[in-house]
């Protein structure tokens, strides 16, 4: 095979979503195997797919995501399912390592400012603010071990936070700082709620954009002008948001974020992304430097200990080539619906489809935990079945190839745009068979 295999062509420059999309036919797939003849999936041409994406894009989208031959896959807010382009970008790595080697190691290189300068556009971030990270872990840290704190520093964080936004506050108590952890209401907490415990102390709130588990989503533009106004900065766990709705840190200028590409962006496991604001970079320490952390990264000779003027330092070693590949092609992807539906498009259909299915829950006498106000509602609906385990729901539902999670002592279901009503009603089916 490797015979036959040809080199990327230079990756172009030109930051158009819908044009890197359409381009390059590892990036287009087309589906022709389906599993299940119901499921919605079409042999189409690339022609009417380019139009469809302009009059259908959740139809589009759903096209692009092999998982429905057989599965309603409601589990996003765990591992998302890779994309039918990301797959194939996964396989054209594969491909090049296996025919072509480090020869083509410049294009890889050339990927990673491309998928940095993505994230940036996708949150009107400079892209010498960000940084590429294994994990959300990672980028929480980079935060919470090089800030300078002092004895008698104080961070405030919510109640029932995802351990990875915890546990490294937690670890800063060895140098003097108080981690404030503040009581949900009704299973979530409000920004009033995080204020009032701030004072002369407070350095930092870090806080979810969207709780795992309630689904809650914190009014974030509110969040970070009140914080400023105190002269506290927002660290922002962002893993349950980038992918559902849109960020514009002109706007909102958060002082930090992290995420990791397997949930709502639809990518691998391993890789991820972290923004800290340009004034903030020369405040943190860079703990964990190698030999890609400084402007001449590439001088082995005459190693100098240079740091790089922008986020980029903190990739201190080699890069996840494969998954920056993988990563970018399930990016492009939603870039190519905001650029042409506009970016509230993907956070007005899945909210609409969480809203129709808590809905029907209702109808089956089953309250869910979504909040009342539809601008803190996401994508994720936890529910209590009054007569069945959430075990019991979950097993049920992967045997008739639905997928959910079981949180905080409830079903969690969280829903992407290019679900369908099809899929919620496979959900409910289940739920309702299992009632004696």
């Amino acid at each position: 095979m490797c015979r036959f295999f040809l080199p990327d062509r230079p990756i172009e420059t030109q930051k158009s979503w819908f044009g890197r999309l359409f381009s390059s036919p590892t990036s287009l797939r087309t589906p022709s195997l389906s599993l299940d003849p119901g499921a919605g999936l079409i042999d189409i041409s690339p022609a009417n797919l380019a139009e469809l994406l302009q009059t259908n894009p959740w139809k589009w989208w759903r096209q692009q995501m092999p998982i429905v031959r057989q599965w309603a896959y409601l589990d996003h807010a765990a591992v998302g399912p890779l994309p039918g382009p990301t797959a194939d970008a996964i396989r054209h790595f594969a491909m090049q390592a296996e025919c072509l080697g480090d020869t083509v190691w410049p294009q890889w290189s050339r990927k990673l400012d491309l998928l940095r300068s993505s994230f940036a556009d996708l949150i009107s971030a400079e892209p010498s603010e960000i940084c590429l990270v294994p994990n959300t872990t990672t980028g929480i840290n980079i935060v919470a071990e090089g800030w300078p704190w002092q004895p008698g520093d104080s961070v405030v964080l919510p109640e029932g936070e995802f351990p990875s936004n915890l546990f490294p506050w937690q670890n800063q108590a060895s140098r003097g700082v108080e981690l404030r952890i503040i009581p949900r209401r009704d299973g979530r907490v409000e920004v009033a709620d995080l204020l009032d415990h701030v004072d002369d102390s407070t350095r930092m709130i870090a806080v979810s954009w969207v709780g795992y588990a309630s689904g809650y989503r914190v009014d974030l533009h509110e969040l970070v002008q009140q914080a400023h106004r105190r002269g506290v900065l927002v660290f922002l766990d962002a893993i349950q948001g980038l992918g559902m709705y849109p960020l514009d840190c002109r706007q909102t200028p958060v002082d930090f974020l992290a995420a990791d590409g397997h949930k709502w962006m639809l990518g691998p496991e391993g890789i991820g992304v972290a923004m800290i604001r340009q004034e903030h970079l020369n405040t943190l320490r860079c703990g964990n430097v190698g030999w890609n952390s400084v402007q001449a990264s590439f001088n082995y000779a005459q190693p100098e200990l240079k740091l790089r003027n922008s986020a980029t330092r903190f990739e201190a070693g080699s890069s996840n080539m494969l998954g920056a590949s993988a990563l970018s092609a399930s990016v492009d992807l939603i870039g190519a619906v905001n650029q042409a539906h506009g970016p509230q498009a993907i956070e007005k259909r899945l909210v609409e489809l969480a809203t129709q299915f808590h809905h029907q829950l209702s109808d089956l006498g089953i309250d869910s935990r979504m909040p009342s106000d539809p601008q803190h509602r996401s994508g994720i609906v936890t529910f209590e079945v009054p007569w069945a385990e959430p075990n019991a729901v979950r097993n049920a539902a992967l045997e008739k190839n639905c997928v959910v999670s079981c949180r905080d002592g409830g079903v969690r279901a969280s829903i992407h745009a290019y679900n369908d009503a099809s899929d919620l009603q496979r959900l409910i089916d289940v739920v309702a068979s299992l009632k004696p």
